[in-house]
């Protein structure tokens, strides 16, 4: 090319024209699968780190290594009154949200859809409706029913493992998996952990999002909070030409609803599938989806009340269960407040052959998992007047022993008050009041 011809060329002005970028839309999917991740995790941490289980053998809760019993009536019902209040909150304005972003089942449900699609074809759908999954040609293999059926067994059997976690320190349940001899195990806890390895297996397998659907009595209480204003999807009906013939949304809705109509349909969970599915087919002409999440009441005409208004007037709602969250907070603050990680309990020393009314048994219970050491003594008499049989405890972990105290013979005629007290090596200290009285 001539060097006139290169100096015309660069003197013809170019503009840079903005193509326009593609508007920023919301994209649910990978946010939900990291929060669905998350709560499994914590599903495991949650009893392996110590933060809570359940003693069935003492009868008690555990929280960080300590034990709440049941008699620890304001840490147990505040805890529960602020829970079930904070709950009530949420459903009023997130709707059935915990359904499709935190349940383990739905989480499970929908991996099995997954590895259903990926070993058999994108058209292999479960469901009770008794049509056979259409199996793709290619992946109708014994190998491909084989890696699904053995996923399934492999997923139902660590799940089924999570119950026992919850019940179970990590070293029991470490005992159990690799059959090593342990008194804490029940002797049909096998039996028991083959009872929800077949449950979670059925329910991977064959139910599925038919749970949810149907079956699910805690949709059913979130439901109960649910109003006009509570979180929903909201369907841009002026654009309605622009989906005319597309069913996208809905063949994408693992619930089998239509995302147009949820103001019929109240079995939708919130988790934002169908918008992304909407948003995605718009992107390519550069426009939003029809559907998106809203707060506030639901518009039937172009007179749209303000997001702030519709949230006012929401969170109006709140205002019953304001007064149960302060109380539960204030029971929770003056249970944690004196909770005691002792204690002493006094009566008569009772055998199968007698009856004393000159010994008493003194039980002490420690509610710690970790060693302590306790010194019993007397207030009130004199030495002479008692005999202990041991005057320092040691407690390895949580559980229970006893001091026998055995009170003189040659104590006067009369009424005699004593108090027992039991002083722990952390500082705490525990008074028993009694009354002795000598005929």
């Amino acid at each position: 090319m001539s060097s006139g011809t290169n100096k015309t060329l660069s003197g013809i002005p170019i503009k840079v024209v903005d193509a326009g970028a593609k508007k920023d839309v919301a994209n649910y999917r990978w946010k939900r699968r990291t929060v669905q991740i998350v709560i499994l995790i914590l599903l495991v941490l949650i009893p392996v780190t110590g933060l809570f289980r359940i003693d069935p053998e003492n009868g008690a809760l555990v929280v960080l290594g300590w034990q709440i019993w049941f008699a620890d009536f304001f840490l147990i019902s505040g805890l529960w009154i602020v829970l079930a209040s904070a709950l009530v909150g949420l459903y009023s304005l997130a709707g059935t949200v915990f359904c499709g972003w935190a349940c383990p089942q739905n989480s499970l449900a929908e991996w099995a859809n997954h590895m259903t699609h990926k070993l058999l074809g994108k058209r292999a759908e479960v469901s009770l409706t008794g049509e056979a999954p259409k199996v793709a040609a290619a992946k109708n293999k014994v190998l491909n029913w084989t890696l699904l059926g053995l996923s399934f067994l492999v997923a139902a059997m660590f799940f089924a493992l999570l119950p026992l976690l919850y019940f179970y320190p990590p070293d029991v349940v470490w005992s159990f998996l690799i059959f090593r001899e342990d008194k804490r195990l029940a002797g049909s806890l096998y039996w028991i952990y083959s009872v929800w390895v077949m449950i979670i297996l059925l329910d991977i397998s064959v139910l599925r999002h038919f749970w949810c659907r149907f079956a699910c009595v805690y949709k059913v209480w979130q439901h109960s909070f649910k109003t006009r204003e509570t979180l929903h999807v909201a369907y841009d009906a002026s654009r309605a030409d622009e989906c005319e013939k597309c069913n996208y949304c809905v063949t994408t809705c693992f619930i089998e609803l239509d995302p147009r109509k949820t103001e019929i349909y109240d079995s939708c969970i919130n988790c934002g599938d169908c918008i992304d599915a909407c948003n995605r087919l718009h992107a390519k002409k550069n426009e939003t989806g029809l559907l998106r999440f809203e707060l506030g009441q639901r518009a039937t005409t172009k007179n749209v009340q303000r997001l702030r208004d519709n949230t006012m007037r929401l969170l109006s709602r709140f205002r019953w269960t304001a007064p149960f969250a302060l109380l539960g907070s204030i029971m929770l603050a003056w249970g944690i407040w004196s909770y005691e990680p002792y204690h002493i309990a006094v009566g008569y020393l009772e055998t199968a052959r007698n009856h004393s009314t000159r010994d008493y048994r003194i039980e002490i219970s420690s509610k710690r998992y970790r060693p302590a050491e306790l010194s019993v003594e007397v207030e009130g008499l004199q030495h002479d007047d008692y005999v202990l049989s041991d005057l320092k405890v040691n407690m390895k972990s949580v559980g229970r022993t006893s001091v026998t105290l055995t009170m003189s013979p040659n104590l006067k005629h009369g009424l005699h008050p004593f108090a027992v007290v039991v002083r722990s090596n952390d500082g705490w200290v525990g008074r028993f009041n009694l009354q002795h009285f000598v005929e």
